[in-house]
């Protein structure tokens, strides 16, 4: 079991004996369900910023001709609405992140 988790042996029967004495049976260096959580946030963090970076592209495109085309200036004022949305779930994503790194090291 200690090389399936690459640990030395010592380190593993250590770590047991441990985590029974306070009632954990997680072992240092094991995958937990909140080790899955913390990635697929991260994962979905970095999807929503793939967002903003074409609504970024969109208003770009947009603010670079000479005459706009009708409806531009509605497109734009829903591109900055969406952007800001955007924005603010990434940083609630990133909080979530950083409670659920705390929480794991604690």
């Amino acid at each position: 079991m200690a090389r399936s988790l690459n640990i030395a042996g010592a380190h593993y029967i250590g770590a047991v004996v441990m985590a029974h004495v306070h009632g954990d049976l997680a072992l240092p260096g094991q995958r937990t369900p909140l080790d899955d959580y913390i990635d697929e946030l991260t994962a979905l963090r970095g999807e929503v910023a793939k967002i903003g970076h074409n609504i970024n592209q969109i208003a770009k495109k947009l603010n670079s001709g000479s005459h706009p085309h009708p409806g531009d200036t509605t497109l734009l004022a829903q591109a900055e609405h969406t952007l800001a949305a955007v924005g603010a779930t990434a940083r609630h994503i990133a909080s979530a992140a950083n409670q659920a790194v705390t929480t794991k090291a604690a």
